[in-house]
């Protein structure tokens, strides 16, 4: 919890501590698995995005490793989530499930019976996963996020979990924070009734992804932390309410010269993606990722992104990624043509370089460099 004065006002926020994972590429692999589930998907990051497509690409959450805890029900029954703004649902595994996936020891289940304010319904909500998938009902209860108490919140229980991807998941469901427009079933997300209900004083929301493996990574409902930044926020108009959507104004540049992007294009700021996606046909882009030497990072050069007039540089220490010793591309390419034109993704690869405000109020995404 954290208190901020504004024009002389006390104003409660909430923090949600994450904490980095194990990522579910490496929970695949230490399964056996990996090699089997990438075969049965050939993934596009950008499908998660397009009007009709029913499917969110595995690849979207092959690295995904930053985890918070919630709580459902009275007495409250705790669960690990991706807070994810790529998405707008609330769902968890539940005892309705008999799929491998929910009877992992490392997955909690909700049990509806052992909490005196949930309500079911007989209203269905499914996801889609590329490999896995989720089919449920609807239910309302109280949940928690923080200190804050969301009561009659309307959430998914899944009822089957099919596939490898949630099996082997480092996490027990998801917490989308996006737009009403594209929640499944037509249920409310969860920080729509933080607002309705008045329980944050502002109507935003903050992310902070910490590097490597360290501590400190958070989501702050209700306010801005400027010691997790340097110099000032950089205000983006949205150009669509449905995902945090926003215009790369130019050029994408590498060594000074344009790779990507030459007439403008959308990038979606992602929380629930892993890596940087975007056209495999940019130079920017290796498809499909590919393994580098680590000797070579430093003769890397920056990767710049020009938005809202601003240049957001991303040097090489934050576009490969490291793990027990080796050395990967954090861009992942797609071929998938998309109604907007040119798309780019800017999942975790680029926000841990960036602290990231979603300002709901004021229709814009606020990125300042991370501390």
């Amino acid at each position: 919890m954290r208190w901020l004065w504004l024009l002389g006002a006390v104003v409660l926020s909430c923090r949600v501590s994450l904490h980095r994972r194990k990522s579910l590429r490496r929970a695949l692999l230490d399964g056996g698995v990996l090699g089997r589930v990438l075969l049965q998907q050939a993934p596009s990051p950008a499908a998660r995005y397009q009007p009709t497509a029913a499917t969110e690409p595995l690849a979207n959450y092959m690295d995904v490793s930053y985890v918070g805890t919630i709580s459902i029900g009275t007495p409250p029954q705790e669960f690990s989530v991706i807070f994810d703004t790529g998405s707008a649902n609330l769902w968890v595994p539940s005892v309705y499930c008999s799929s491998r996936a929910c009877g992992e020891s490392n997955h909690r289940r909700f049990n509806p019976a052992r909490s005196s304010t949930y309500r079911g319904t007989t209203t269905s909500v499914a996801a889609w996963y590329g490999t896995g998938s989720m089919v449920g009902v609807l239910g309302y209860d109280t949940v928690t996020v923080g200190n804050i108490q969301v009561p009659n919140q309307v959430f998914g229980l899944s009822q089957t979990e099919p596939g490898s991807f949630l099996t082997h998941a480092p996490f027990d469901g998801f917490l989308g924070l996006a737009f009403p427009s594209i929640s499944s079933s037509g249920a409310t997300p969860i920080f729509d009734n933080m607002m309705s209900q008045g329980l944050v004083s502002q109507d935003l929301f903050s992310i902070y992804l910490t590097p490597n493996k360290q501590n400190g990574s958070f989501v702050l409902f209700g306010g801005i932390d400027d010691t997790y930044f340097t110099g000032n926020l950089s205000w983006i108009p949205l150009t669509a309410q449905s995902y945090w959507q926003i215009k790369v104004d130019r050029y994408i540049t590498m060594y000074g010269r344009p790779i990507a992007c030459p007439y403008g294009c959308q990038a979606i700021v992602d929380s629930g993606t892993s890596l940087l996606a975007g056209p495999s046909h940019s130079r920017a882009v290796p498809s499909p990722q590919f393994l580098v030497s680590c000797s070579f990072i430093r003769l890397l050069p920056d990767i710049v992104f020009v938005i809202a007039g601003t240049q957001f540089p991303l040097p090489p220490q934050a576009y490969i990624l490291q793990e027990d010793g080796s050395c990967m591309s954090g861009f992942e390419g797609y071929a998938l043509p998309t109604a907007t034109g040119e798309l780019w993704i800017l999942g975790d690869v680029f926000l841990r370089r960036y602290y990231s405000v979603f300002d709901r109020a004021n229709g814009m995404v606020g990125l300042a460099p991370a501390v």
